[in-house]
């Protein structure tokens, strides 16, 4: 009781004091207001983990050409370059002043993809665990959030599946990835990911949570210690994904 009191004392006066705008249009009250949802053109269909020209599936997936990737398939609402609103929402949620408040607008477009696409996320999900791509200690220090995690946490609350945080974690600091190749961004990534409690994924379908995805680099690595750890399928999960 003390502790929700104190929570809401401490939302009344950050808003009293910093009030939040809309992102899109600075209406006041809301980070992402309605008007402005409505203009994000969020996905009903998949595709496959193609890099160039990626084939729409029936269903999340791989197609002949991306058949050997670690990945079973990737699930995102929007697409990062179509729209300035989704890169400008991304980019103040992960880089300085760090509005940390975003993710929750930010997992609603992902939640809302699901139900565009009709995914029964009950059954599809099922004996599924959700796993944010890590962060490494100096980075986390820096901002004071993993953004992956957050996100993965309120996936957690509307798909009603447990979120394994802090077993894949990130042993090796490593450059951006901004500006590399794709395969720069392999050689970088190499032994940069350990999964220290195998006996919490083996056996289960792991849903891999992170913000965009660009070449799948990261995912593709983390899947595979996943992989190595005893998971069986695992899924990609992003809000939006370059092209």
């Amino acid at each position: 009781m003390l502790i929700n009191m104190i929570r809401i004392i401490k939302d009344f006066l950050l808003n009293l004091f910093f009030p939040c705008f809309c992102l899109g249009c600075q209406k006041e009250g809301v980070w992402l207001c309605q008007d402005c949802l409505a203009t994000l053109d969020i996905l009903e269909n998949f595709y496959c983990l193609c890099i160039k020209n990626p084939r729409m599936m029936a269903k999340p997936g791989k197609c002949k050409k991306c058949h050997s990737r670690k990945l079973s398939g990737l699930y995102f609402a929007l697409p990062y370059q179509e729209n300035p609103l989704t890169k400008n929402l991304i980019q103040r949620f992960k880089y300085p002043p760090y509005l940390k408040d975003l993710s929750g607008s930010l997992s609603a477009l992902i939640i809302k993809h699901f139900l565009l696409s009709e995914q029964n996320t009950e059954e599809v999900f099922k004996d599924s665990a959700l796993v944010p791509i890590p962060l490494d200690k100096n980075k986390i220090k820096r901002r004071g959030f993993n953004q992956a995690e957050e996100i993965a946490e309120n996936l957690s609350e509307f798909l009603k599946i447990p979120l394994v945080s802090n077993n894949l974690i990130k042993i090796k600091k490593t450059l951006p990835q901004v500006g590399l190749s794709e395969e720069e961004r392999q050689e970088n990534l190499k032994g940069a990911f350990f999964c220290k409690a195998p006996e919490e994924i083996k056996g289960n379908n792991i849903l891999l949570v992170d913000d965009v995805y660009t070449t799948g680099a990261t995912m593709e690595e983390c899947a595979r210690v996943l992989k190595k750890s005893g998971a069986k399928e695992i899924w990609g999960i992003v809000i939006a994904r370059e092209s």
